[in-house]
């Protein structure tokens, strides 16, 4: 059987973060592939540095040492502002704040990273959006007007605009109720698998972790291997 090619490819990070006394090893060594079109659940204690890595993952924070590799290309050899571009094209970000811009409508928060990158039929696209999320009602509303669960699938759909090859997401349901964060986890799911994308989960949820192809587990900056969870692909740390 052929190996999957991987989307994600991390190999021997490591990254300190703050200075002085309050310099902390985040990650020690971190080794992880996860193959294209897969989803991945990243779970553990705080402080065990998952966020951290799925930031590195993003592009939004670099290692100090070691290799990260999306879709073929090393994100280490990037300058900031081909970085910047890079992860415009590839990466989708849902956080577990919202962050939309609350004097634009639903409609232009997700046209923004699609403006931003020279796309002329922006709002069409963000519009097409908006409905894969169940919004197509909501696009002259601002954020004040929607529900937590209204503001994050703005939020989803901001992330997909681009048409990512990834779909990074930090707790997206920590600021909602448990029946809305269920909807948005199966939205989340659906838009993975229709779209072809691979997904990234970082949850304290292990149980939902495990409705992902993948558990990564990470403890002090390390990922454990547990023979009970479903198979990592090539992760060690």
């Amino acid at each position: 059987m052929q190996a999957e090619i991987p989307m994600i490819s991390l190999n021997n990070l490591h990254l300190t973060l703050g200075s002085g006394a309050s310099r902390v090893h985040v990650l020690k060594g971190l080794s992880l592939d996860i193959p294209a079109g897969r989803s991945a659940g990243v779970v553990g204690p705080s402080g065990s540095g998952k966020s951290t890595l799925l930031m590195v993952i993003g592009g939004l924070e670099r290692a100090d040492s070691g290799s990260v590799i999306i879709d073929g290309r090393e994100l280490g050899e990037m300058n900031e502002d081909q970085l910047a571009a890079f992860r415009g094209r590839n990466i989708g970000i849902v956080f577990q704040s919202f962050h939309l811009i609350p004097n634009m409508t639903a409609l232009e928060n997700v046209a923004v990273p699609l403006e931003l990158s020279g796309e002329k039929n922006a709002m069409k696209m963000a519009k097409d959006e908006l409905a894969a999320v169940g919004l197509e009602e909501r696009l002259s509303h601002y954020p004040a007007q929607l529900s937590g669960g209204e503001q994050q699938r703005v939020a989803i759909a901001r992330a997909l605009s681009p048409q990512p090859k990834i779909l990074i997401a930090d707790e997206p349901t920590g600021n909602l109720d448990d029946d809305t964060g269920h909807q948005i986890v199966q939205l989340l799911f659906d838009q993975q698998q229709q779209r072809g994308m691979t997904l990234v989960l970082v949850t304290h949820d292990t149980n939902l972790a495990k409705k992902c192809d993948h558990v990564v587990r990470v403890r002090s900056g390390e990922i454990e291997q547990n023979g009970q969870d479903k198979p990592l692909v090539t992760a060690q740390a």
